[in-house]
């Protein structure tokens, strides 16, 4: 029986990738469009990285010049000031809060975002969600580490464990540290994970029977 539930943010519990999405589209989009388009996709397909690497990769393989840290942070603190705001007001998942309001005293509920460690703990306690976690955890710290160091600390047993996103790192995080792993599918990522045999659920509402039946 599942005890352990490990959550994606943005795209699982918050309706926010788009945000992001339009967020990179438009800081690029000086560049050309074309470049802002390659990096819009380049996003999608890539939704659990973080930002930071995201933009070392975006100007190093599209743009062909090197960042300093100092560089990348200035950008990132762009980035937060475009989104931020946006999050904080963008809806919740359908069924989330209320699986939330009524489950969790039942199960370990923790956060494991991409979105830097101290940005995700502002925006979830923003939004009214942090009574129902144990814990939120963000960048720079990969989600497979922080799955494995939260596991290993609480002794959780794998079985009892799984971990629902909506990208290829989420995947990785749940494959790697041997846990079962839930697709939240959206239009957006159902190709990129139309080969692998996942759970997946496009909400919710009936995800406490999903739990119990695994």
């Amino acid at each position: 029986m599942i005890k352990t539930i490990f959550f994606d943010f943005d795209g699982v519990i918050c309706e926010s990738v788009s945000i992001k999405t339009d967020a990179f589209y438009e800081m690029y989009l000086p560049y050309g469009a074309d470049i802002a388009k390659l990096i819009k996709l380049h996003h999608l397909a890539n939704g659990g990285m973080s930002r930071f690497d995201k933009f070392v990769h975006y100007h190093k393989h599209f743009l062909n010049t090197h960042l300093s840290s100092e560089d990348v942070n200035k950008l990132a603190n762009c980035f937060s000031e475009i989104v931020l705001a946006k999050i904080i007001k963008a809806p919740l998942v359908g069924g989330i809060k209320t699986f939330l309001q009524k489950q969790s005293s039942e199960f370990r509920c923790h956060v494991i975002s991409a979105t830097p460690d101290e940005e995700i703990k502002q925006i979830v306690k923003r939004k009214g969600l942090q009574p129902f976690f144990k814990s939120v955890h963000g960048s720079p710290t990969s989600k497979t580490n922080w799955v494995k160091m939260i596991i290993t600390e609480a002794g959780l047993k794998l079985s009892e464990c799984v971990f629902i996103g909506d990208a290829n790192a989420d995947y990785e995080a749940a494959k790697k540290n041997n846990i079962q792993f839930i697709l939240r599918c959206t239009e957006d990522n159902k190709l990129l994970f139309s080969d692998l045999d996942v759970i997946s659920i496009p909400a919710f509402y009936k995800f406490y029977d999903v739990l119990r039946a695994l």
